[in-house]
């Protein structure tokens, strides 16, 4: 992964890891839900470099829920989430994402 230099997972955004990052339970296979969803994360951050964003700014990060299942977040900062939504927005009205 690229962008940001080698600590892209924490330029920036501090503490991406939430308010449901807690204590694991016995017996959960966390690692296989992670390894998936961080292949996920890492699709779509190549994805957002590709579109412009530095992971510094906004970035997919993976996780796992409390049943071991991976779950990828994204965070970012307001105005490259704004401008994310933007580009979604122009996708879904079928004009190719031209902002």
């Amino acid at each position: 992964m690229s962008g940001a230099g080698e600590d892209w997972l924490s330029d920036g955004l501090g503490d991406v890891a939430g308010a449901d990052f807690g204590l694991w339970v016995s017996g959960v296979d966390y690692i296989a839900g992670w390894r998936e969803a961080r292949e996920s994360a890492d699709q779509l951050n190549r994805a957002f470099l590709g579109a412009g964003f530095e992971l510094s700014e906004l970035r997919a990060v993976a996780s796992t829920n409390g049943e071991g299942r991976g779950v990828v977040r994204v965070a970012g900062w307001p105005g490259a989430v704004n401008r994310l939504a933007g580009l979604l927005e122009a996708l879904a009205d079928g004009d190719g994402g031209a902002l």
